[in-house]
């Protein structure tokens, strides 16, 4: 996947597509403290800190360009979401909204949240 510097999820507000992450969990039995978990993995965000991002209705870019840190094993989610592979997704920004696609894919597919987080006790 090439740049895409002005896609249209960048600008679109994470406080939008977060309740459709929730939705597409809990169809599939799993919860939305199961999505926040994953979230704060992947960004670093704790629940005080998400809360205000969701608060204040921060864009896709804003939401990641703030985050606390990317998590450390960020690199070893691979596989494909949307037709790509996510290791191989060129504009950053990009991959790490592919990323939290996939790991919420993963959740609504029943995989564990260990192997979720990618071994992480968190």
């Amino acid at each position: 996947m090439k740049t895409t510097e002005n896609h249209k999820i960048y600008t679109t507000s994470f406080a939008s597509v977060y309740p459709l992450y929730v939705k597409k969990a809990e169809r599939k039995g799993r919860t939305k403290a199961e999505v926040d978990k994953i979230i704060f993995w992947l960004t670093g965000y704790d629940p005080k800190s998400f809360q205000k991002q969701l608060k204040n209705e921060v864009n896709f870019r804003d939401f990641f360009d703030q985050a606390p840190h990317l998590n450390e094993n960020v690199s070893l989610i691979k596989g494909v979401i949307c037709g790509y592979r996510v290791e191989e997704i060129e504009d950053k920004l990009m991959q790490k909204i592919r990323y939290l696609d996939k790991l919420v894919d993963e959740l609504a597919k029943g995989k564990a949240m260990e192997k979720i987080l990618r071994g992480s006790n968190q």
